[in-house]
């Protein structure tokens, strides 16, 4: 019998991503379940302040945002600095509560449980990868449409390669061999993403790339 996977990412097993947080930083690598070495996560970038990249996400929110799967609260942070009401959520207890020990707003929950403020936030961000959250892209923006207003924007970081279109049970792994249990992870470009969309309320508005990074603005459709 195969071991179910867990909902979340990193969790369970010797949680390499809680240590790396707790630590300051890290190298962690999302491992394919059966396959190579796998893509480098570095958890220093999360910890830092943001970057160029985040910058022009940053410069696109409008309104109040909601960052789904903040992790430790970079985004968050720099969207209060530039006078953004925020929220973040995330699954990981160690990552709220980093964000909150720096007095930024955070929920440890799942963007799939009850929300505040649903159906009104102008600005809903996915970053860092997190389009991948439940292995489900379908679900997850469906349920995100429901959290934003008519005429509100998803941001979504999306793959380099604009047709990557995988779905797959990853593990995080780090340098001393700590393993997370599986979980469902799934990765997407901008053109898989838009073949996607063709039975939602959704479309992309804008496609943008800074610093290798990968971006695209959802709008919803009237």
């Amino acid at each position: 019998m195969s071991t179910p996977l867990v909902a979340h990412f990193g969790a369970g097993g010797d949680a390499p991503y809680d240590v790396a947080l707790r630590n300051g930083g890290g190298t962690l690598r999302l491992v394919e379940l059966g396959e190579g070495a796998g893509r480098h996560v570095e958890i220093a970038r999360f910890l830092a302040a943001a970057d160029d990249a985040d910058d022009s996400v940053i410069a696109r929110i409008r309104g109040p945002v909601l960052d789904v799967g903040c992790g430790p609260g970079r985004i968050v942070h720099a969207a209060i600095r530039a006078g953004r009401l925020s929220l973040g959520v995330d699954v990981s207890r160690t990552a709220v509560e980093h964000a909150r020990s720096r007095g930024l707003p955070a929920l440890h929950r799942s963007v799939f449980d009850p929300l505040p403020q649903e159906g009104a936030w102008e600005s809903l961000l996915l970053l860092d990868g997190n389009i991948g959250i439940g292995g489900e892209p379908e679900a997850l923006l469906a349920r995100c449409a429901q959290l934003v207003s008519p005429a509100g924007s998803i941001i979504v970081e999306v793959d380099p390669d604009p047709a990557t279109d995988r779905g797959y049970a990853a593990t995080l792994v780090d340098d001393d061999g700590r393993s997370s249990a599986p979980f469902p992870w799934y990765d997407l470009g901008a053109a898989a993403l838009r073949t996607r969309l063709r039975r939602s309320r959704l479309s992309i508005a804008e496609v943008w790339d800074v610093s290798g990074r990968a971006f695209v603005r959802l709008a919803q459709s009237p």
